[in-house]
C-alpha cells in the first residue's frame, strides 16, 4: 500500500541507532572495570560490588550541562561537552568521599545523527576514563518533533560507594581549618545562561585572544574531573569537608558541607579571576558579588582541613596535575551572614 508508515516515516531511524550502538562499543568498553558483568545491550547495566567494601553506602547524583549545550551546538563541538556531563556527577558525589562506580547517560534528540551522538558519547566514555568509572549504560531517544534540528539534550546519572566509617559528612570540621581552592579548567558547566547574554551582546567575539587562548576555547573547556585525585588526598590527608563548586558559586557550596554554628571567611584577594572570568566581569559589567555566586571563579573544587595538612596536600595535588592555594577559612558564625568574602 502506498500510504503504509513506517518508523522511519515517523522519523525515527532505527537503522541510525544500530550504527550508533555499534560505533560507541568500543568507546564503552574502555571504561569497564573488572566489577562490571556482561556487556553493552542488556535491558540492564551489571556491577558486582564482591566483598571489597565491608559496610558500603551507595552515593548517587544526577546532572545536566545546562546551556553549555547550546554553545557546543552553535559551535559544531560536541567530542568534550560528554566529558562536562560526566564531571558534573561524580565531582559531586565524590564530595561525600565516595568513589565513582558507574555511570548512565540519557541522550536526546529529535533526529539522530550518528556522527554527532558518537563524539558525544565517546566524550562521556573519556570523562569516565577520567574518573575510573564504567560507563555500563545508557539511553539515546530520537524523538521527532520534540527538538529542533541539530540540537539535543543530555543527563547523567553516577553511582559512587563509600565505607560507612569514611563517609565524608562535615562534621569533622571546626573552626580555624583551612580552605583549599583547588583550580578549575574555566567556567565548568555554569553560569551558561549568563555567559552566552554577555557574549551574545558583545557580538559573539570567539576568536578573541584571552591570554594565548581563544574565548572559545576557554568557554568550552571541558570540566576538571577531581576523582583520581582527590581520593588520592583522602587516603593521605585529615581532609575534614569537601565542596564542589558549581551553582551557587563560592558563595553558597562551600557553606553547604559545613556545621551549623560555623561560617567561612574567604580572603578576596586570593580569588584572582582567570582571564575568561575577568573577560566575562568586565564585558557583562557583572558585579564582583554576582561573580561569586554565579561562577566557580577559577576555584572548581575546594578542600577543608587542618592547617598544618596544607602543604602536603597541595603538593599531593600538584602530582596530580592540580594547582591549590589556601582561599580562606572556618570561623565561628557571625549573625545571619556565615559566609563573608572580603
Amino acid at each position: 500500500m502506498s500510504d503504509a508508515l513506517t518508523y522511519r516515516a515517523a522519523g525515527v531511524d532505527i537503522d541510525a541507532g544500530n550504527a550508533v550502538v555499534e560505533r560507541i562499543k568500543p568507546l564503552v568498553k574502555r571504561t569497564f572495570r573488572p566489577e562490571v558483568m556482561g556487556g553493552l545491550g542488556g535491558f540492564g547495566g551489571l556491577f558486582n560490588l564482591g566483598t571489597r567494601y565491608k559496610e558500603p553506602v551507595l552515593v548517587s547524583g544526577t546532572d545536566g550541562v545546562g546551556t553549555k549545550l547550546k554553545l557546543a551546538q552553535q559551535l559544531n563541538r560536541h567530542d568534550t561537552i560528554g566529558i562536562d556531563l560526566v564531571g558534573m556527577c561524580v565531582n559531586d558525589v565524590l564530595v561525600q568521599g565516595a568513589e565513582p562506580l558507574f555511570f548512565l547517560d540519557y541522550f536526546a534528540t529529535g533526529k539522530l545523527d550518528v556522527e554527532t551522538t558518537v563524539a558525544v558519547v565517546g566524550g562521556i566514555a573519556k570523562g569516565c576514563e577520567l574518573a575510573g568509572c564504567a560507563l555500563i549504560g545508557g539511553e539515546t531517544a530520537e524523538m521527532p518533533d520534540m527538538y529542533p534540528p541539530g540540537e539535543y539534550d543530555l543527563a547523567g546519572f553516577t553511582v559512587g560507594a563509600v565505607e560507612k566509617a569514611a563517609l565524608l559528612s562535615g562534621d569533622g570540621i571546626v573552626a580555624g581549618d583551612v580552605i583549599l581552592g583547588v583550580a578549575s579548567s574555566g567556567p565548568h558547566s555554569n553560569g551558561y545562561s549568563l555567559i552566552r547574554k554577555i557574549v551574545d551582546r558583545a557580538g559573539n567575539p570567539l576568536e578573541l585572544d584571552l591570554g594565548g587562548v581563544k574565548l572559545a576555547d576557554a568557554l568550552m573547556a571541558p570540566t576538571t574531573i577531581y576523582v583520581k585525585a582527590m581520593l588520592a588526598l583522602l587516603q593521605a590527608a585529615p581532609v575534614h569537608g569537601m565542596a564542589h563548586i558549581t551553582g551557587g558559586g563560592l558563595k553558597e557550596n562551600i557553606i553547604r558541607v559545613v556545621p551549623d554554628g560555623l561560617g567561612l571567611h574567604i580572603d578576596a584577594s586570593a580569588i584572582v579571576l582567570p582571564p575568561v572570568f575577568d573577560w566575562l566581569m568586565r564585558e557583562g559589567k557583572v558585579a564582583r558579588e554576582e561573580m561569586w555566586r554565579t561562577f566557580n571563579c577559577g576555584v572548581g573544587f575546594t578542600v577543608l582541613l587542618p592547617r598544618d595538612a596544607v602543604n602536603a596536600a597541595s603538593d599531593l595535588l600538584a602530582k596530580h596535575g592540580l594547582k591549590s592555594w589556601v582561599i580562606g577559612e572556618v570561623v565561628q558564625a557571625q549573625g545571619d551572614e556565615r559566609v563573608h568574602i572580603g
